[in-house]
């Protein structure tokens, strides 16, 4: 493999985002980095919000995930629908009306200051686990494949890694990530069709014979209605987790409120919805294609997160195969990293030093913070490469999980009951759900419902602690 081709490839891309962010990163006001000045197209916001949903952690999982349960997984995708919905027709229109920055100061108008810091602060905690894992893992990659065989160490990779998402995102913020991302989905999305059209060729399938093969082939059924697989566990399961995981995520929303006003938010919530559907079918496509070559071939490998790298790596489609992989490989890691970080900086400068988006001398302390997740993304993944234990950083990213439930439980108590609470006891039932929730899932068989399960403990501990015979209607 010719490392420097690859390596030139990556700068070249690299030049490109730097390209968009100098364009859009003139004005760095925080109202330019928080909000994106209110005037991001929603057809852009929607197709860059694809690759933001996605993550190299999907781009070489997913494809993997068909061996075991074909495209089960696409009755969860359906379920993400309703749960767009939802985001689109009761939480949006909520946080245009109340003209919020971070969506968690609806606690504290809801709730109070102590509900409000804890949404933030589990947002933060799960929103800096998720994003350190997912670039671990295409460090990973990436280093295996190229780096380590010219002497690089690994810290170095990750280094360079964080010190170019820094540099294109610490100016313009969701400004600019709103224009980068789209550029990271375009190469995303392009890498996965140049894969399909490349692995079909090898395998000697036309352009009209595509979908019959995928269809008829041992990998191809969706529903199921028994077990852990059964539709109606995996579709409401999916829709909630859109609820929390886009629709009370500032990483996610913060995209959305930098449209121009409420309709146009919608319309990109739409698209974006419908635009999945098709996209993850065709990873799962990707997938079913994969182990057909990789069988043809002979090519081994050890787990199916390995499959998609091994089968590029192995040179038996060519170089051009390598190239388009890393270079989808980064798009996908890195439009959710790069706003992740974004959104990190907006909810820790809004939500926990209070700063005002107005004054202009708060743009060196959001600056300093920008910095600061920064550095600390990079330790925590340095961290998870020293622990060097598959079975301790899993059960690290579940934690993240975990983190999601009491914002689940926060919001939907606030939404669909008129209770007010003791305020100063939000924080208790916030930590108290999750440990419970972790017991309950070790004793039981329980999947990815554990959030379901966590919100309605922390619904339950909300109703002990209510005011008496106070509502928001008295």
């Amino acid at each position: 493999m010719n490392s420097i081709y690859i390596i030139l490839c990556i700068i070249i891309y690299f030049l490109f985002l730097s390209v968009i962010s100098l364009l859009t990163g003139k004005n760095d006001g925080n109202e330019s980095f928080f909000l994106g000045n209110k005037k991001s197209p929603w057809y852009i916001v929607a197709f860059g919000m694809i690759g933001t949903s996605l993550s190299g952690v999907t781009f070489i999982s997913v494809p993997g995930w068909v061996a075991s349960s074909q495209f089960s997984y696409m009755q969860m995708v359906f379920g993400y629908l309703l749960g767009y919905a939802f985001i689109g027709l009761v939480l949006m229109p909520l946080y245009y009306k109340l003209n919020l920055t971070s969506i968690y100061t609806y606690l504290y108008d809801r709730f109070g200051f102590f509900s409000y810091k804890t949404g933030s602060l589990f947002f933060i905690l799960s929103r800096t686990i998720g994003a350190s894992f997912r670039l671990y893992i295409v460090a990973r990659v990436l280093h295996l494949s190229i780096f380590e065989n010219l002497g690089t160490p690994f810290f170095l990779t990750v280094l360079v890694t964080i010190v170019l998402i820094w540099f294109y995102t610490f100016r313009g913020g969701i400004k600019t990530i709103i224009w980068t991302d789209t550029l990271q989905t375009f190469f995303m999305l392009l890498a996965l069709l140049i894969s399909v059209y490349l692995i079909s060729k090898d395998l000697g399938l036309s352009f009209t014979n595509i979908i019959p093969f995928i269809a008829e082939s041992e990998y191809s059924k969706i529903f199921f209605w028994e077990g852990d697989q059964h539709f109606i566990k995996r579709f409401f399961t999916g829709a909630f987790i859109a609820i929390v995981m886009t629709g009370l995520d500032q990483d996610m929303m913060q995209k959305n409120l930098s449209c121009k006003n409420i309709g146009e938010a919608q319309k990109n919530m739409l698209y974006f919805s419908i635009s999945l559907i098709f996209v993850n079918l065709m990873f799962l496509s990707l997938g079913a294609l994969l182990y057909t070559v990789a069988g043809k071939h002979g090519i081994i490998f050890s787990k199916p997160d390995d499959l998609f790298p091994a089968v590029v790596l192995s040179e038996t489609l060519g170089f051009p195969l390598i190239i388009i992989f890393i270079l989808g490989l980064i798009a996908a890691a890195y439009s959710s990293a790069d706003s992740a970080l974004t959104s990190l900086t907006t909810s820790f400068c809004v939500d926990i030093l209070n700063i005002n988006v107005q004054d202009k001398l708060s743009i060196i302390k959001r600056k300093y913070v920008h910095l600061s997740f920064s550095i600390l993304i990079f330790s925590v993944i340095v961290l998870l490469d020293f622990i060097n234990d598959q079975s301790i950083i899993s059960a690290i990213f579940s934690v993240a999980g975990f983190t999601y439930g009491p914002l689940l439980g926060l919001y939907f108590f606030g939404l669909f009951t008129s209770y007010k609470v003791h305020d100063k006891f939000v924080p208790y039932v916030a930590i108290i759900a999750p440990i419970l929730s972790y017991f309950i899932q070790k004793n039981f068989s329980i999947g990815f419902e554990i959030l379901l399960i966590n919100g309605l403990i922390v619904c339950l501990g909300l109703l002990l602690i209510k005011k008496d015979n106070v509502s928001l209607t008295k």
